[in-house]
Parts: structure tokens; C-alpha cells; sequence
């Protein structure tokens, strides 16, 4: 049986994540509240924003942007937005 979460997120009961995917602090606080649908939609939006914003997880400044975007995104229901980028239409 997978371990339970109230996602703050999605405002749901969800599925919790199998580990603290961020060191320190805010990857307790993401283990403790985020469920793994959430999760899983944050990383798509990573990824976006590695592509688009050309950065690297290697340089401490992209990984303290991308901290701070991971918190917008999963506590404060923020989405920031690449100018320029427009989503592929889905199906």
C-alpha cells in the first residue's frame, strides 16, 4: 500500500512520493504535502523551463532559480511562463 498525502497542490488526497525528491527543507516540505500526480506535472514543467531558459542543473544559480519556480509552482499555484513559449497542442 502506497503512502497517502493531502496534496496542498491539487487540494486533494493523492498518492505520496517515495522519497524527498530536493535536499534540505523544501524537499520535506515537497515529501510531506505533494502528491505524485502533482509532481509528476512539475517536472514536465522543469523541463520546460531547462529547455527553454537553456539552463543547467550543475550551475548553483539556474538550481537556485529552478528552487524558487519548484515553490511558486507546488505552494503558491504560480506558473512561470518562458517569453516566447507557446505549448504544443495536446493529443
Amino acid at each position: 500500500m502506497s503512502r497517502r498525502v493531502y496534496c496542498v497542490h491539487d487540494q486533494t488526497e493523492a498518492d505520496g512520493l517515495d522519497f524527498a525528491p530536493w535536499p534540505g527543507g523544501l524537499g520535506q516540505q515537497v515529501f510531506a504535502g505533494i502528491g505524485k500526480p502533482a509532481w509528476s506535472r512539475w517536472l514536465a514543467h522543469q523541463t520546460m523551463l531547462i529547455n527553454e531558459n537553456r539552463l543547467s542543473p550543475l550551475d548553483p544559480k539556474h538550481r537556485a532559480f529552478l528552487e524558487g519556480e519548484m515553490r511558486k509552482y507546488l505552494f503558491e499555484r504560480q506558473t512561470g511562463s518562458v517569453a516566447g513559449y507557446v505549448p504544443e497542442p495536446e493529443g
